[in-house]
């Protein structure tokens, strides 16, 4: 089969490599659409970890079976399946409270060295995968290349679930990629009116798509003092993090409410992962921030079934598709901000 194999730093290798075994208990999924995340533009821009030569990465799975292993009776050949990286241990003080994200032993698809992940036109998925993964049926009237993007829509789904984002709510999200632009519909299909901060014309034009219910140019306006304006001197009931810049944590506890709450989505460069929050308007303000990483498998399952009703136009966030050969342009085009969602279709 073919994959693509990242062997450095912007470096892919597309190559015939050997058809995965199947697992006897478990199946052989055909991929037929993996998006490119945040994340695997990281480690693209960054490298493999020290001593990795080469990796399959990719995570934002849909895909088909087209073989099950002997031990396995509840999926069967044909059957479509999404796939989120999560490979929880099951034994951990986490795992044993359901808390699957934060497991002390997690692996991940396509991130793991020894798990490869979606840009390839095949993927094994072991009996590990199935009972300690995220896999899940795409419904019949969803396609793939949709069912696919469930991945980022759960994380964003956790997030307004930690906040209990409702319709009396005004929501600003701050980072206009892909996830500000899911973060924007949901808080919207949870009734919320939701801004959104964006840097550039360009992104001005993506980020409309979404119908958000301000648009925040941060390079031509101050973003705290448009959202007091715009929330009549009160400011948000939330502000999300959707972005890795340290300064608008800074700023999202300065536009929120007394009583609002902090998302702090988006995670800060390895090497400056600290930031500066002012702690008083935080105690006499009594202001939530909280972290959000992950999300329970649950919101997996909850995002196909979104998708599949039409609660969230996820089709709006796809801008380009590339074949697997192209797996260089993709993540260039990714990386260049002209687009939203990238699908490899292998």
């Amino acid at each position: 089969m073919k994959a693509a194999v990242q062997t450095g730093v912007r470096q892919f290798a597309v190559r015939e490599v050997a058809d995965p075994a199947l697992p006897e208990d478990g199946l052989i999924l055909r991929v037929t659409a993996c998006g490119v995340c945040g994340s695997d533009l990281r480690r693209w821009r960054e490298g493999l970890p020290p001593g990795v030569e080469g990796i399959i990465p990719g995570h934002e799975i849909a895909g088909r079976v087209v073989a099950v292993g002997a031990r396995v009776s509840h999926i069967a050949v044909g059957d479509r399946l999404a796939l989120a990286p999560d490979i929880h241990c099951g034994h951990c003080w986490y795992c044993q409270r359901e808390m699957f994200n934060l497991c002390d032993h997690m692996r991940m698809l396509g991130i793991t060295p020894g798990y490869p992940g979606g840009f390839a036109e095949k993927l094994a998925i072991s009996g590990e995968v199935l009972s300690n993964g995220v896999v899940h049926p795409v419904p019949d009237e969803l396609p793939d290349e949709l069912a696919a993007l469930a991945e980022p829509c759960a994380s964003v789904l956790a997030s307004h679930l930690k906040t209990d984002t409702s319709f009396s709510d005004t929501v600003v999200v701050i980072g206009a990629g892909p996830i500000g632009c899911l973060l924007v519909a949901t808080a919207k299909a949870r009734g919320a009116r939701a801004f959104i901060v964006v840097r550039s014309d360009r992104r001005r034009e993506l980020v409309a798509r979404f119908a958000p219910d301000a648009i925040i140019d941060s390079s031509r306006e101050e973003m705290v003092a448009r959202v007091r304006e715009l929330t009549h001197g009160l400011g948000a009931d939330i502000a999300i993090c959707a972005n890795p810049d340290a300064s608008t944590q800074e700023a999202a506890v300065r536009m929120v409410r007394k009583g609002g709450k902090v998302v702090l989505f988006g995670g800060l460069p390895k090497a400056s992962p600290m930031t500066t929050l002012d702690s008083n308007r935080i105690h006499y303000g009594e202001i939530e921030v909280v972290g959000a990483f992950s999300y329970h498998p649950t919101a997996h399952a909850m995002a196909l079934d979104l998708f599949a009703r039409g609660a969230i136009p996820v089709e709006k966030l796809i801008t380009h598709r590339f074949a697997l050969d192209a797996i260089d342009a993709a993540f260039a085009t990714a990386d260049s901000g002209e687009g939203l969602k990238v699908l490899v279709t292998p």
